[in-house]
Order: structure tokens, then C-alpha cells, then sequence
């Protein structure tokens, strides 16, 4: 009796110890990214029209433009990026089903042999292929898996990535903007805002990477304070050149 506690309390420790990071990003890469994308983009926009001396409402309504332009920019691509790939991913698995369905017989022998180069024992191997073969739809998520890389059943929505999309930029871009919104009259109360909001962004990305949240915060706030830097001491030069 008291082995099989101490063998449970060890598996149930393993378990507890060995989890993962999420690889894959989940939700959060996307809308962690999207947001500062938009963040830089339209803090790099708006500091370099400021840059060229204009008027505060210049400014404001460059942030507004680069807001609506960049989200719908984003929901635009990502919409057909993502509805190019499903569509290239069910274009493969009808070849696959066709397969299965004109000469089932290799396909069994193919799934076969896929096991048997992964060091499964040649007799088992042709076992397992055979039983997992009866079933077609069970049959075709298998092959999928393994010479496709893919879950049938699992393919991303171009309609949920476009809204996210969108969603995630329209929110980064419009921090730069906010402090404008709220009755702010200079460039600075968006800068600071915007490099907040780059540290915390950069900082959230620390969840699906192996950096601390510090390093990646601070690195994120470098990054988008460079670009805002060069765009502004650009739109001095040009807006000096054209004046």
C-alpha cells in the first residue's frame, strides 16, 4: 500500500513539474504583436509629422489615418493570407482523401511504413496501420498529421484572424493617439504613453519566450523609441527642405 502511494505521489510531482511553454503562441503572439505593431507604426507616423513643425490637429488626424489604414491594412492581409493557406491545406487534403478512397491498400502500407522508419516493430506497425485505416475519416486526420503537419479539424478561421487582426493594431495605434483625445496640446504625453505602452508589450511577449520580462520589455521600448526618433528627426529635415 505505501508503494502505491509513493508511486502515485511521484507521478502526480512529474506531472506538476513537467509542463511547457506554449510554443505555438497561442492567442497572445498575435495580439501581442498586432498591438505593437500598431503602436509603432503610429507613433513612428504621428512623431514624424511632427517632426515637420505642423499644427497640433495635423498630428491627430495623421494618428486617426495611420490608425484606420494600418488596422484595415492588417485585416485585409491577414484575411487573405490565412483563407490562401486553408484553401491550399483543403486542396491537399482532398488529394489525400481521394487517395484513400481509389487505393486504400497503399495507403495502409505507406502509414505502415511510417511507423516502421520511427522504430515501431514491422509486425505492429502493419497492425496499427490496418486498425487505423478502418475508419476513412480517422484515416485521412492521421495521414494529415503526419505527412501534412496538419489537424483537419483544427484549421484557422480567416475571419477570426482578420478581426483579431484588426482589433489588436487599432488598439496599439490608437495609444499614441489617446493622450491627444484626453486634451493633451504636445507631441510628449503620446511619446511617454506610446513608450509605456512598448515596455508593457514587450513584457507580455516574455510569456511565450524564454527572456525575462525586463529584458524583453526594455528591448521592445528601445526598439520602438528608435524608430520614433529617426522618423521625427526625418520629418524635421523634410519638413525644414520643403518649408
Amino acid at each position: 500500500m505505501a508503494i502505491i502511494e509513493t508511486e502515485a505521489a511521484l507521478h502526480e510531482a512529474h506531472r506538476d513539474n513537467h509542463t511547457h511553454r506554449d510554443v505555438n503562441g497561442g492567442w497572445l503572439r498575435p495580439a501581442v504583436f498586432g498591438a505593437m505593431d500598431g503602436l509603432v507604426s503610429n507613433l513612428a507616423l504621428m512623431t514624424g509629422v511632427a517632426g515637420g513643425a505642423v499644427g497640433q490637429h495635423t498630428v491627430v488626424l495623421s494618428g486617426l489615418a495611420g490608425l484606420a489604414a494600418g488596422a484595415f491594412s492588417m485585416a485585409a492581409g491577414e484575411y487573405t493570407s490565412v483563407a490562401s493557406q486553408r484553401e491550399l491545406v483543403e486542396a491537399e487534403l482532398d488529394v489525400e482523401r481521394r487517395e484513400l478512397r481509389k487505393h486504400p491498400k497503399c495507403e495502409e502500407a505507406e502509414l505502415a511504413a511510417l511507423y516502421r522508419a520511427r522504430g515501431v516493430e514491422p509486425q505492429l506497425a502493419d497492425e496499427v496501420a490496418r486498425q487505423l485505416s478502418k475508419d476513412p475519416e480517422q484515416a485521412l486526420e492521421i495521414h494529415a498529421r503526419e505527412e501534412l503537419g496538419i489537424d483537419p479539424a483544427d484549421l484557422p478561421s480567416p475571419t477570426v484572424a482578420a478581426v483579431s487582426s484588426f482589433g489588436s493594431f487599432a488598439l496599439g495605434a490608437l495609444i499614441p493617439v489617446l493622450p491627444y483625445l484626453l486634451g493633451a496640446s504636445s507631441l510628449w504625453p503620446a511619446v511617454l504613453l506610446a513608450l509605456l505602452g512598448l515596455f508593457l508589450c514587450g513584457a507580455v511577449v516574455a510569456k511565450v519566450t524564454a527572456r525575462t520580462w525586463w529584458y524583453s520589455g526594455l528591448r521592445q521600448l528601445l526598439l520602438g523609441g528608435a524608430a520614433a526618433g529617426v522618423t521625427y528627426a526625418l520629418g524635421t529635415l523634410f519638413g525644414t527642405a520643403v518649408g
